[in-house]
């Protein structure tokens, strides 16, 4: 059978190791197999990538297995071209026989084409995607705990919330620091408010007067904390994306012109895009 690649390899790979069948054909069309592992550090993984250019190798090709993938794929990406695969699909290839590694396997069927690539973003592309889905996590992490910081309020009947729209609005945070410091003059918290607010001072002195006792100002403090650390990293992760989407501005600017779509919403479109 004519090979599709005269140098190729494939690897199996696991959390630790990385088995790699190199296969290849000299000028006189005789054909070469060498099979050897290696460890997943740093190290071990650059030696991997000079054993396969030491045996001319093209083309590699491995499981798409979890996240040990990925690291293999960094180093490898650039000196050679690496085909990411489906697990099931390499299953679904009939004819193997039981005693062939898989490594031997996945090499077999790169040589002579029937393995189907899956699609692997370009680097920058990758990089935001991975910012990207941290901040929706981070996000949702923040959500979380805010609603348990209205819990908290509601345990010690302070009904911040039956008044001002948003509890984590300048006023309230101002008023909620007030009660984390032990301020007890509900009328000089209620003092804080700020724009329409101000027009409800009485309803908000009224809905301060709670039971908080140094049992909610611990649950608050370190929800309050927790709060303040996610707003900082997600301001970061924000920083971050604005400046890992300069390559991607032609498409920001079309898809921030669509209603209802801004940058932060542009640039996780952009990360998930399969192509």
């Amino acid at each position: 059978m004519d090979t599709v690649y005269r140098c190729c390899a494939g690897l199996d790979v696991h959390k630790e190791t990385v088995a790699a069948c190199a296969l290849w054909v000299a000028e006189d069309g005789t054909a070469s197999k060498e099979i050897r592992t290696f460890a997943t550090m740093t190290g071990d993984l650059l030696a991997l990538s000079d054993w396969l250019a030491e045996r001319k190798v093209t083309h590699v090709a491995m499981e798409s297995t979890g996240v040990f993938w990925k690291p293999i794929f960094n180093i490898l990406e650039g000196r050679f071209e690496v085909i990411l695969v489906n697990a099931r699909h390499i299953k679904q290839v009939p004819g193997r026989k039981t005693d062939v590694k898989d490594c031997d396997w996945i090499s077999q069927l790169l040589q002579h084409g029937l393995l189907k690539a899956s699609f692997v973003p370009p680097r920058p592309q990758r990089e935001l995607r991975d910012l990207t889905r941290h901040r929706a996590q981070l996000v949702g992490e923040h959500t979380r705990v805010a609603n348990r910081v209205q819990k908290v309020l509601e345990d010690a009947n302070v009904k911040l919330s039956s008044v001002a729209s948003d509890v984590l609005g300048v006023s309230c945070r101002a008023m909620i620091e007030q009660l984390l410091a032990g301020q007890q003059d509900v009328a000089k918290i209620a003092d804080l408010a700020h724009g329409r607010l101000r027009d409800k001072k009485a309803a908000l002195t009224a809905a301060l007067q709670g039971h908080v006792t140094d049992h909610h100002r611990f649950m608050l403090r370190m929800l309050w904390d927790h709060l303040t650390y996610l707003e900082s990293a997600i301001a970061s992760l924000d920083q971050r994306i604005e400046e890992q989407m300069h390559p991607f501005e032609a498409s920001v600017q079309l898809l921030d012109a669509i209603p209802g779509v801004d940058r932060t919403v542009a640039s996780a479109l952009i990360a998930a895009r399969a192509r």
